[in-house]
This record gives structure tokens, sequence and C-alpha cells, in this order.
């Protein structure tokens, strides 16, 4: 897949530079930040932190299934 986009003139001259530096194409430093950023963003989805795993909610608030009964009585059109 071949994708353009325009980037800012400081981006794209910090990009030129890192790719200098590291002596790899523009092309393979972009594609390596890509591939680094999505498996970033898979791993941000999965993973939720050990404060919410650990989270037991409050012993005295009510289930969410409590309510519905009361749901159900709606009437049409308001919800």
């Amino acid at each position: 897949m071949q994708i353009t986009i325009d980037l800012p003139l400081d981006l794209e001259q910090d990009l030129i530079r890192q790719a200098t530096q590291l002596n790899v194409p523009l092309q393979v430093l972009i594609l390596q930040a890509l591939r680094q950023l999505a498996q970033t963003m898979i791993n941000f989805n999965v993973q939720w932190s050990e404060d919410v795993l650990s989270y037991e909610g409050l012993p005295d608030f009510p289930a969410f299934e409590s309510y519905h009964d009361e749901i159900l009585r709606c009437e049409p059109g308001l919800l």
C-alpha cells in the first residue's frame, strides 16, 4: 500500500536527520516508527492497569441488573 502525507517541515527535517544519524533510509525509519506505534497502541488497548484489575467495587452499591425491570417499564421513546 502506498500512502502520501504532508509532513510539517520541522518533523520532516527531524526524520531526515535521524535517518542520516542511524544510516538507514528515511522510508525504513518511518516504517519502524509506525510499527512501534501500532504495537504500542495494541498493547495499550489490551492491558489494564493493576488498579483497574483489582477494583472490587462498592459493597453497598446496587447491582446494575437490579434496574432491569425498571428499564423495561419505561415508556416507549424515552430511551
